[in-house]
C-alpha cells in the first residue's frame, strides 16, 4: 500500500453534504465548525474538514484571520479548509459577512441530517454551491492532514485525469437538489473521493522547493521509502536497508528524509506505530499485548513504554481517558436529539 493510501484509511473519512447553497451579488458569508451543525450530519470526530463545491458562477473565499489567503473560485473548483477554520466566502470579501449558522438555523432545526436550500443575496450574478464536511481521525496530528495549506482550491476542469470528477460534481449538484432514496449516503462517499483527488492535485502542484510530508511523498526516493515503512509497518527496519531498497547511501537518504520530513526515517516510523496503535486503542477492543504485536512490538512492556513517551500516559489509562470523552460527547449528542437536532449517524 503506497503511504497516502495507508494515511487516508488510517484517518476514516465520513462524508456528509449539508447544503444546496444560491447565491446572488453582493453577498458574504462567514462559516464556522459550529458544533450544532456538525453533530447533526457527522459522528463525533477529532478533526473535521469543510469544503466547498462551486457549480456555478464564481466567488471569493478567505481566512477570517488572514486577508492574504484570500483566493478566488470558479465554476469547477473545489475549495478545502483542511482545519475546519473559520473562513469567508461571497461575491467580495470586504463586506460585512452574515455567520451562515444564523441563516440555516430554522432549516437544521427541522429537517436535521438533509441537505439544506439557501438562497441569499441581493439579486446579482448567481454563484451556486454544495457544501460539506469531512470527519476524520488525528490522533497524533496525521502527518497528510497537517502538511495541507490551511486553505486551498483544485480545479477539476482541465484535467483529463479528473474527467470523472466534472460529472460528478454535476451528479453531486443534482443529487443535492433533489430528495432521491439514499441520496444522503451517495453524498458522502462523493465526498470522500473529491478530497482524494484534492490530496493528490496538491501533492502534484507543489512548488519545487516545498517540505513536509506531501513533498517527501512526491519526492523519488523518500517517497519510495514512505511506501515501504507504510507497507510493511511491523518489518524490522533499519536505515541501512532501507536505502539499499530505495537506490541511495544510508547517509544521503537520512539526510534528503530528514530535509523533507523534519525528522528521520526510523523516529517517523515509531511514531507512525505509534499512531495506529491509537487508532486501535480508540476503536477496537484488543488486549494491550494484541495490539503491541500488531505494531511490531515483542513485548507488551517495551509497546507501553513507547507510548507513554508519545502521549504521556500508558496505553490502558489512555483508552480509558479516551472512552470517557466518547462517552461525554454521546451524552452531548443525546442532548441535542431531545432539543430536536439529531444525533450523528454512526458509520
Amino acid at each position: 500500500m503506497d503511504a497516502v493510501s495507508d494515511v487516508l484509511r488510517a484517518v476514516r473519512l465520513s462524508g456528509a453534504v449539508y447544503l444546496n447553497g444560491t447565491f446572488t451579488a453582493p453577498w458574504c458569508v462567514i462559516g464556522r465548525t459550529d458544533a450544532a451543525l456538525c453533530a447533526a450530519y457527522l459522528p463525533q470526530s477529532e478533526r473535521v474538514i469543510s469544503y466547498h463545491l462551486i457549480i456555478e458562477g464564481s466567488c471569493w473565499a478567505q481566512l477570517e484571520d488572514d486577508p492574504n489567503s484570500a483566493i478566488h473560485l470558479n465554476a469547477g473548483e473545489l475549495l478545502v479548509a483542511p482545519q475546519g477554520e473559520t473562513h469567508l466566502m461571497g461575491s467580495a470579501v470586504d463586506l460585512s459577512p452574515v455567520p451562515s449558522e444564523l441563516l440555516l438555523a430554522g432549516q437544521m432545526a427541522a429537517t436535521p441530517g438533509e441537505v439544506m436550500t439557501l438562497s441569499y443575496g441581493g439579486g446579482g450574478p448567481t454563484t451556486r454551491i454544495v457544501c460539506g464536511f469531512l470527519a476524520c481521525d488525528d490522533t497524533l496530528s496525521n502527518p497528510l492532514l497537517s502538511s495541507l495549506p490551511r486553505l486551498f482550491k483544485i480545479d477539476m476542469r482541465h484535467d483529463p485525469r479528473a474527467a470523472w470528477l466534472e460529472s460528478s460534481l454535476k451528479f453531486a449538484a443534482a443529487e443535492a437538489a433533489d430528495s432521491r432514496a439514499g441520496g444522503t449516503i451517495v453524498l458522502a462517499r462523493l465526498s470522500e473521493l473529491l478530497f482524494v483527488e484534492a490530496v493528490r492535485s496538491c501533492i502534484e502542484t507543489l512548488p519545487a522547493d516545498q517540505t513536509g510530508w506531501l513533498a517527501g511523498v512526491r519526492d523519488r526516493y523518500v517517497g519510495r521509502a514512505l511506501s515501504l515503512l507504510h507497507a510493511q509497518l511491523i518489518h524490522p527496519w533499519t536505515v541501512d536497508e532501507l536505502a539499499r531498497k530505495v537506490g541511495l547511501s544510508r547517509s544521503a537518504l537520512a539526510q534528503r528524509f530528514t530535509d523533507l520530513l523534519g525528522q528521520p526515517p526510523m523516529q517517523y516510523l515509531a511514531r507512525w506505530r505509534m499512531q495506529i496503535a491509537a487508532q486501535e486503542l480508540l476503536i477496537g477492543s484488543k488486549s494491550l499485548a494484541a495490539v503491541a504485536e500488531q505494531i511490531g512490538y515483542e513485548s507488551e512492556a517495551a509497546f507501553s513504554r513507547a507510548f507513554r513517551r508519545e502521549f504521556g500516559m500508558p496505553p490502558a489509562g489512555w483508552r480509558k481517558s479516551k472512552g470517557k470523552m466518547n462517552g461525554a460527547a454521546e451524552s452531548a449528542q443525546t442532548a441535542l436529539g431531545a432539543s430536536g437536532i439529531a444525533p450523528p449517524p454512526h458509520h
